[in-house]
């Protein structure tokens, strides 16, 4: 089985709701289905419906394109075995960076700015969150056990950092990474993944010995924490979050909050 299996759209994304509008902007499927093996190039990028829609009746999609592009692009590096992975491994696609091109793309649909999503700030951001726990007070002592290492880890990001969950639809900034770093309130989604960047650079500077796993909350308060993966159990795989899911629900969680951006420029 390749990838392309991860982008077959969601069945909530084909149900026509009354008083809503049925879109879809457009697959990536070529370009995952593409990566049949490991370092696999991308194929073919798809049609972007949406935007040529847009295009004709007079609204600007350059920045919305380049956003897309750069969603396909992280895409593309996605193979069966990154695909497969979870993302405390973060093998393949930069998540973080596929999460904001999905960001730049409808803020840039929504507020029709002349200045695109800085991206690249908000990764800059997001670096400095994930350098500040290694710094300071904030790491646990050297040979900590990983209990430990996780008690730290969470204080950091939930108590000292701030960062809290949010449910509803009514706030459709919790879905989207660079909001939820501004305003540290956001999906159990976009707190997982900011989550699995502290642990990539924790990792990076060589000060993790153990293999962490993220446990994803499938109930709507807990939060995203870390574990020894040696010690899980089997009811512990369904609450893993690999990459291909990832990226799945970072590109269709928009779905129904950009319904309302659709509707006001077709009015």
């Amino acid at each position: 089985m390749n990838c392309a299996v991860a982008w077959s759209p969601p069945s909530s994304a084909l149900v026509h709701r009354p008083g809503r509008v049925r879109r879809w902007r457009s697959s990536v499927r070529p370009c995952a289905a593409a990566v049949e093996q490991e370092g696999g190039a991308a194929g073919e990028a798809p049609r972007l419906v949406l935007h040529d829609s847009l295009d004709s009746v007079g609204v600007a999609t350059a920045h919305a394109r380049a956003a897309r592009e750069g969603f396909v692009a992280q895409v593309g590096r996605l193979t069966r075995v990154s695909a497969g992975s979870s993302i405390a491994i973060s093998r393949g696609p930069d998540l973080a960076r596929a999460a904001l091109c999905v960001a730049a793309e409808d803020d840039s649909l929504v507020s029709h700015s002349s200045v695109p999503l800085p991206v690249d700030a908000f990764i800059a951001r997001l670096d400095d969150l994930s350098t500040g726990f290694c710094a300071g007070g904030n790491f646990p002592p050297s040979g900590a056990p990983p209990e430990v290492f996780f008690d730290y880890l969470n204080r950091y990001l939930y108590v000292h950092k701030g960062f809290r969950r949010t449910n509803g639809v009514s706030d459709v900034r919790i879905m989207y990474l660079h909001s939820v770093l501004t305003c540290r309130s956001g999906s159990a989604l976009m707190l997982a993944l900011i989550y699995s960047e502290i642990l990539k650079t924790v990792r990076t500077y060589g000060l993790l010995d153990f293999d962490a796993e993220i446990f994803f909350p499938n109930d709507l308060n807990s939060l995203p924490r870390g574990y020894d993966k040696q010690k899980s159990k089997l009811v512990d795989e369904p609450h893993i979050m690999t990459s291909k899911s990832l990226l799945v629900e970072s590109f269709y969680a928009d779905f129904e909050n950009f319904e309302v951006c659709i509707l006001a420029i077709s009015i």
